[in-house]
């Protein structure tokens, strides 16, 4: 607490977000959680002490102001255990024990979100680790299925990052490639004028079975479908995922719009 009453001292226009719902997790005692400057924070949970707080990158404005996250994943073999979190555009890698970035993943401690020609990236409700490859979720540059301008929106796609170095192992396309697995159910030319299709909330897995579920919502412009006939896939589906791999086992096509002629 008194760290961030230090930052609003020093910054006075730092402005904490109002949108905090993160959920903090509780490992060996200890609870870790992000805070509503998007900071990861670690507390004592009998106390509600801090034990740590993460440190910005930069002691400026820009590098302070920062958004909660709705969660941070765990991860650990043997002696070494780290925290993952979602930051204004980036995925951190921090040490459990310290708060210290892992200076070996991605560069210097993160990896940018950000995919060719996006100006911002927003996780999802949490980044979450299935074995050694974090999967990684959310919106691009914030439009969500509710915006206006359908042709040209970033598709929101699917990535898992390897655990210990932040490389991205691979990528899945929510709205397919031409040739892939459900590009036939994109009419009209549709398929390379859509995007969007985040995934903006509570990934889950199945650990032993090394899958990972991903709720996908609506292409940009839901509430009118007639320029993008078809099922549309993967478009309000839910996708299960070899978390390894990043392949498609099963999906379920949650909710079908109605066709323009219906």
């Amino acid at each position: 607490m008194y760290k961030r009453q230090v930052y609003r001292h020093a910054f006075p226009d730092l402005r904490p977000s109002n949108y905090l719902r993160s959920t903090p997790i509780l490992v060996d005692g200890i609870l870790y959680a992000s805070n509503a400057i998007g900071l990861v924070e670690a507390f004592d949970p009998g106390t509600g002490d801090t034990i740590w707080m993460q440190k910005p990158r930069t002691p400026t404005l820009e590098g302070v102001a920062g958004r909660a996250a709705h969660g941070v994943a765990y991860w650990a073999d043997g002696a070494e255990r780290r925290i993952f979190s979602f930051r204004n555009s980036y995925l951190y890698a921090l040490d459990a024990d310290s708060g210290r970035p892992i200076e070996s993943f991605g560069c210097s401690g993160r990896v940018d979100l950000r995919p060719e020609g996006a100006r911002s990236a927003n996780g999802g409700a949490s980044p979450i680790v299935v074995g050694d490859v974090i999967v990684v979720a959310g919106t691009i540059e914030g439009a969500g299925d509710s915006g206006v301008r359908w042709q040209g929106s970033i598709p929101e796609n699917i990535r898992g990052y390897d655990v210990r170095t932040g490389q991205l192992r691979w990528t899945f396309h929510v709205v397919p490639r031409p040739g892939e697995f459900g590009a036939d159910t994109w009419g009209a030319g549709s398929l390379t004028q859509s995007g969007d299709l985040g995934a903006w909330c509570c990934l889950s897995a199945d650990e032993e079975l090394g899958y990972v579920y991903v709720p996908l919502t609506a292409p940009t412009a839901a509430y009118y479908g007639g320029h993008r006939p078809g099922d549309n896939l993967f478009s309000n589906s839910l996708v299960a995922l070899n978390a390894e791999t990043g392949d498609r086992v099963w999906h379920c096509l949650l909710y079908t719009s109605p066709s323009p002629r219906d």
